[in-house]
C-alpha cells in the first residue's frame, strides 16, 4: 500500500494505492494522521481509485479520520472508489455520512464533480 499526498487550498488529497487491510491499515492511519497534523485541512479527499481491496480495518481508519475532522467542522470526500470498495463503503454506512464522488459527472449528493 502506498499513499501520495498533495494540498490544494484547504483540501488535503490522499491518493491511496494497493490493499487496505489488517496488515496495512496502521501504516495508512499513521500517514494520514501525520499529514493531517501538518496540513490542518478543512477537507480530506481520499482518492480510492487505486485501492484494489479494503476490509473493516480500512473502514476503521476512514471513520477515525472522519471523527477527527468532524470535530473541527471538516469533512471527508471518498473519491473514485472501485466498485467492490464502493459496495463495502455503502454497506458499512459510511456512504451515508461522507460524500462519495464517482468522478463520472455527479456525486451522490447531486453536485458536479
Amino acid at each position: 500500500m502506498q499513499v501520495f499526498f498533495s494540498m490544494e487550498g484547504k483540501e488535503l488529497q490522499a491518493r491511496i494505492k494497493g490493499e487496505v487491510d489488517l496488515e496495512t491499515a496502521d501504516q495508512l492511519r499513521q500517514e494520514l494522521e501525520a499529514s493531517l497534523d501538518h496540513a490542518r485541512p478543512e477537507v480530506l479527499l481520499l482518492d480510492l481509485a487505486g485501492v484494489t481491496f479494503m476490509d473493516s480495518s480500512g473502514l476503521g481508519v476512514i471513520l477515525g479520520r472522519y471523527r477527527r475532522l468532524q470535530k473541527k467542522g471538516g469533512r471527508i470526500i471518498l473519491y473514485r472508489p472501485q466498485p467492490q470498495v464502493r459496495r463495502l463503503l455503502e454497506l458499512s454506512g459510511l456512504g451515508k455520512i461522507m460524500t462519495i464522488e464517482t468522478g463520472e459527472g455527479l456525486s451522490e449528493q447531486g453536485e458536479i464533480d
